[in-house]
């Protein structure tokens, strides 16, 4: 796809030729393109209709194959839908990251930095594996960088983002002084052309550091358009700036002295560590002899940093910073987007997290995701996975509201991984252990039981805290390679951090891993894709028991779900779980915190505004407070699943519209359940393993969970 052809964006220069497998492609192109070798052969034809110079033959990569669209004179494009393939991205697909790191953003560089008296120009990544297409309808996401002005801020990012985003990169050579206005003028002729294309859509603006000041300036001239704009450590603070006494001096500074300062700036601007660190293996120990041959690698690289700001530039850069920092805080007011901030806790450049607090509180939606351990060039660290935080936020959309079907981007491989470290300690812990139910009512150990295709929902008791849930979702990932999607209390997709700040938190990981809000439309929408649903009957009364109700079910009596179901003829499966007695007690429950004056208080004033999914149900079932109960570890023991046998509903949905004959599946479903805790809770006691300490003893420590003996089903 190329953007319009004017004045400021034709007869560019050719584009830049990039090593490590990178190509020139285009003459002459209002998109700059950046092309793997292996893709060269495609090119080498010329069809006689050419946009731009550029021949129909010649669009290849996500960049002009997307949507297919057809040029017809200079301007008029029509869309060929009927090319497009039915696609999606499966679970634990590669996203990439970790493949490239800032070692190659400044081997890169060197060409980048050639000068060639081009204006600025948009390009357009090429990933090394040819795989340049989209998903259909995908948005498109613009980059604007920061004071370097390469436009390479995203190279860590640019093979996941490319899967959902069309995206494209602003770059500034190295010698242009195009002013702060004309920058925002030229960005928002793209980002009109765009919309005017696909009106339907949000386009994004992720705006690093200057980049930030840029992004808000185009969004406030531009209030009607659909816009989602993520920002990394914006430099709207310059003017607060830690380093503002140091500037004058950069002025007089003796041009023998100014290759000091890309040394300088490196540790200012980032923790070399954490770049270094973004190829080593992902693990809860990162590999130490990688980290230190790409500290190696990287810090001799630093030196072209001074090629990159060379000092004329540098002196440029702070005027067109500060004039951009002027500029947009006096036109926040106009803002109208979806913001997002990335705000680091150690950036030595800029006070970016009470800036981050700042706009939070003055733009009309604006959210917060902070990293306190991170530098200012955030987007080159590691750690920091810019589309898992875009998941996890629920920034990302095809249309003008998240769909969370629909918008839902199944976890990558290194998403997989990163969750399974971080939740290692509770999987070695638990040691969950999995039985399904084959068809002819033998019980055995793994998910065999469970169909490979959907629609399917999975009903079952509901842990306290909900404690069940990650390892369902992971085992599933890991055997059947399905993702489950658990629908929650909608009142964690509403909450609001009392932390000013707030982190990357689980609720966000439960996010990226598919949860979604218990409602009708959701549980339509995810029977309709043929998906594997998670539903607690019990919500949560039943994940916030007390004492002495574990094992008790708390169902309403309507059986809503059993008609769904029958409608697109999804199976059901019952399931228990069992083993939230083995890990800890419950010492202070709902009813000993209602006797309590403070917590009576907190509790009802918290309540006020959340939402009661069954308000209007009388007794227990419809006493759905939220709080968070007392308990005191145990020694762990360990979590048992029993799968029942599949319940289908194809070609029932006739018979099932009746009340009575729902209702008597329902009960069936709900008596399968309770007969599955049971089983579990008289098997587990001819467990050898059942504790932890018997675990540790007879099998080495680095067993996978699942190869962990338990007793013959």
């Amino acid at each position: 796809m190329f953007v319009e052809a004017t004045p400021s964006i034709v007869n560019l220069s050719p584009c830049f030729a990039l090593k490590s497998g990178y190509k020139n492609q285009f003459s002459r192109v209002s998109v700059k393109c950046t092309q793997t070798a292996a893709d060269s052969s495609l090119v080498e034809s010329t069809d006689s209709v050419k946009v731009n110079g550029v021949s129909l033959n010649q669009r290849v990569g996500s960049l002009n194959d997307v949507e297919r669209r057809e040029f017809l004179g200079s301007n008029a494009i029509i869309d060929d839908k009927s090319r497009w393939k039915e696609e999606k991205l499966e679970p634990l697909w590669d996203d990439g990251y970790g493949t490239q790191s800032v070692k190659d953003y400044l081997d890169l560089a060197k060409d980048f930095i050639k000068p060639d008296g081009g204006p600025p120009r948009w390009f357009c990544p090429v990933v090394a594996d040819g795989n340049e297409t989209p998903l259909p309808n995908s948005p498109v996401l613009l980059f604007l960088p920061g004071m370097d002005g390469l436009g390479l801020g995203l190279i860590l990012h640019h093979k996941s983002l490319k899967k959902v985003f069309e995206v494209r990169c602003l770059h500034i050579p190295v010698q242009d002084r195009t002013p702060f206005e004309d920058l925002v003028t030229f960005v928002e002729e793209t980002l009109k052309f765009e919309h005017a294309l696909f009106p339907n859509r949000p386009i994004y603006l992720v705006g690093d550091s200057f980049g930030g000041c840029l992004a808000l300036a185009v969004a406030a001239r531009n209030p009607a358009i659909d816009l989602v704009v993520i920002l990394s450590n914006p430099a709207t603070s310059f003017d607060r700036s830690q380093l503002q006494p140091l500037f004058p001096a950069l002025e007089v500074m003796p041009d023998t002295l100014h290759v000091t300062i890309p040394y300088l700036l490196s540790f200012v601007m980032g923790d070399p560590l954490k770049m270094a660190m973004v190829t080593a293996e992902t693990s809860l120990t990162p590999n130490v002899g990688k980290v230190a041959d790409n500290l190696t690698a990287l810090l001799p690289r630093l030196s072209g940093l001074s090629d990159i700001i060379p000092r004329s530039t540098l002196l440029w850069k702070l005027k067109l910073l500060k004039s951009a920092a002027a500029y947009t805080n006096s036109r926040l007011h106009a803002v109208k987007a979806e913001v997002l901030v990335l705000a680091s806790g150690k950036d030595n450049m800029l006070p970016s997290s009470n800036e981050a607090q700042r706009l939070s509180k003055t733009l009309q939606n604006c959210k917060i995701c902070y990293f306190k351990d991170n530098g200012h060039t955030l987007l080159l660290e590691d750690g920091i996975n810019l589309l898992t935080i875009i998941k996890g936020r629920l920034k990302y959309r095809r249309t003008w509201k998240h769909d969370f079907v629909k918008d839902f981007i199944p976890p990558s491989m290194l998403e997989y991984k990163s969750a399974l470290g971080g939740n290692g300690w509770f999987q070695i812990a638990t040691s969950p252990v999995m039985f399904s139910t084959l068809e002819d009512g033998r019980i055995v150990r793994g998910l065999s039981g469970i169909p490979d295709e959907g629609p399917v929902l999975l009903v079952g008791y509901h842990m306290l805290m909900g404690l069940e849930l990650a390892p369902i979702i992971l085992e599933f990932l890991r055997e059947k390679n399905v993702m489950v999607r658990g629908v929650a209390h909608p009142e964690l997709f509403k909450m609001n951090s009392t932390n000013e700040l707030p982190e990357f938190s689980y609720v966000d990981l439960m996010k990226v891993f598919g949860a979604l809000p218990v409602t009708p439309t959701n549980l339509f929408k995810l029977f309709s894709s043929k998906s594997f649903a998670l539903l607690y009957p019990g919500g949560a009364r039943e994940a916030l028991h007390r004492k002495g109700e574990e094992y008790k079910l708390f169902w309403p009596d309507e059986p809503e779900f059993v008609r769904m179901a029958a409608k697109f003829g999804a199976t059901i499966i019952p399931f228990g779980s069992v083993g939230e007695d083995d890990i800890t007690e419950l010492v202070l429950d709902y009813d000993d915190m209602m006797k309590i004056p403070i917590l009576n208080n907190y509790i009802k004033k918290s309540n006020e505004e959340a939402i009661n999914v069954r308000a209007e149900m009388d007794g227990e079932v419809g006493n759905q407070d939220l709080f968070l109960p007392g308990l005191v570890p145990k020694v762990p023991g360990r979590f048992y699943y029993l799968f029942g046998k599949p319940i289908q509903t194809k070609g029932k949905e006739k018979m099932l519209k009746d009340r009575e004959n729902a209702k008597e599946l329902y009960m069936e479903i709900k008596s399968e359940v309770e007969k599955s805790m049971a089983y579990l809770i008289k098997k587990r006691e001819e467990d050898p393993y059942r504790g932890i300490v018997n675990r540790l003893v007879n099998q080495p420590i680095l067993t996978p969970v699942h190869q962990v003996p338990t007793f013959e089903p």
